[in-house]
């Protein structure tokens, strides 16, 4: 039992302290104010691109928190929309935010990810799904947002995704919040319905299914792996193998 724990805390914080390495060895990415938020033209200009667009966008968050964490967000454009709307759940201002930023924009000098990736027919069937959930999503009160263990940026996408199980879609493991409980359920099937989960307030807790894989949350920090699309999940470092969206 001993030694299961100390593989487990090895797990956890060797590939923190990699991810922490990474941090204080790279560029600077200036503070609030400096830091660039500029698009990264992963996106085509929506007045030229006809079809329906969804995206989900992950880069890694501002300051310290970089080691550990991502912030996501949600991008859709309607077929022949002239612009793209951008979803963020920020700390400040109004929780959920519209076009607060470029859509494919950097988070504050972080080149995004992209984790979801829909064209066409199927995201001019699935845009209404998203935007129903965003209108209606309960924690868009003023004080509502919690960095940890929710509901942050990442429980405002994972609902979001849970919504829509057709997307097949799951949120790396440095979405810190992505497993809060914001349904207010311990325990039950995942929005996939391939498997189950329980979770002790976002604090700890256990999923296990084919779309979403095997995750261990210990304290926010997930460690894992995944069989559908093969890649170890570590926190901090993130998925290591084939990505999410591939």
């Amino acid at each position: 039992m001993i030694k299961s724990v100390i593989i487990l805390l090895f797990s956890v914080f060797i590939p923190i302290g990699v991810s922490a390495a990474r941090y204080w060895s790279g560029e600077p990415r200036g503070n609030w104010q400096t830091a660039d938020r500029s698009s990264t033209g992963l996106l085509p200009a929506a007045s030229r691109h006809r079809e329906a667009v969804i995206r989900v966008y992950g880069a890694r968050t501002v300051r310290w928190k970089a080691i550990f964490a991502i912030h996501t967000w949600i991008v859709v454009k309607e077929q022949n929309a002239s612009s793209y709307t951008r979803y963020d759940y920020t700390a400040w201002g109004e929780p959920i935010r519209t076009n607060g930023f470029a859509a494919d924009g950097r988070w504050f000098g972080a080149t995004p990810e992209t984790i979801v990736a829909v064209d066409g027919e199927e995201a001019s069937r699935l845009i209404p799904k998203i935007r129903d959930v965003v209108e209606n999503y309960r924690f868009r009160a003023y004080g509502d947002y919690s960095a940890w263990p929710g509901p942050n940026s990442n429980t405002f996408v994972q609902a979001v995704l849970d919504a829509v199980p057709e997307l097949k879609a799951v949120l790396p493991p440095t979405a810190i919040g992505k497993d809060y409980p914001y349904a207010g359920k311990s325990f039950g099937l995942t929005p996939s319905g391939t498997g189950v989960y329980a979770s002790l307030g976002g604090y700890l807790g256990l999923t296990a299914g084919w779309v979403e894989g095997f995750e261990i949350n210990f304290l926010g920090a997930v460690l894992g792996f995944d069989i559908r699309r093969p890649a170890l999940k570590f926190p901090g470092i993130g998925r290591l193998g084939m990505t999410e969206g591939a």
